[in-house]
């Protein structure tokens, strides 16, 4: 059981990272399509290769065929149009960071997981209430870490508040607090 864990910890840890290294690009470019597509790039490069060296070292055969592959590309398709709406989501409204934008996937991602697991098993299985407390949990932890992860501020806040305060005004407000 330590090598499933071992691997969730190392996507968790890219995954983790996906988010601020976004955020990067939301800096650098303007556009965030053409971050998207370098996204794009990757994953085909990553995938393509590691896939294809994974099958050649399994002995599997090359064939593309079946309901493996059908189900692989329609996991392939939610992962890409997660990607998209991350992407539009770390681009959107100007203020939307990695600190806000990621507990929100994470968290609702897991509380998704859950829900369609509970829906596939139909009323087969005998779902805890434990469960329902857990995503609810989920939900205050996202506010907890999005309210107090710390970043910086983004250049428009920064150029707003230094053009807000004129001189005259910092002082006043330094008199102000001062005589409190």
């Amino acid at each position: 059981m330590k090598l499933p864990i071992l691997f969730a910890l190392g996507t968790a840890i890219c995954w983790g990272l996906y988010g601020p290294t976004l955020g990067k690009a939301r800096a650098a470019d303007l556009s965030p399509f053409k971050p998207y597509v370098s996204i794009g790039v990757a994953y085909l490069v990553w995938a393509i290769v590691g896939g294809l060296i994974g099958m050649w070292y399994k002995g599997d055969s090359f064939t593309f065929t079946g309901s493996g592959s059908a189900w692989g590309f329609a996991a392939g398709t939610l992962g890409a149009w997660g990607a998209f709406n991350l992407t539009l989501a770390m681009f959107s409204g100007g203020g939307a960071m990695p600190h806000i934008v990621m507990p929100v996937v994470f968290g609702g991602a897991v509380s998704v997981a859950a829900i369609a697991s509970v829906v596939s098993l139909g009323g087969t299985a005998k779902v805890s209430p434990m469960l329902w407390v857990g995503i609810l949990g989920m939900a205050v932890c996202i506010v907890i870490v999005a309210a107090n992860t710390p970043h910086p501020p983004g250049p428009a806040k920064k150029k707003t508040e230094q053009a807000s305060t004129t001189p005259a005004e910092s002082s006043d407000s330094k008199e102000a607090s001062d005589s409190e």
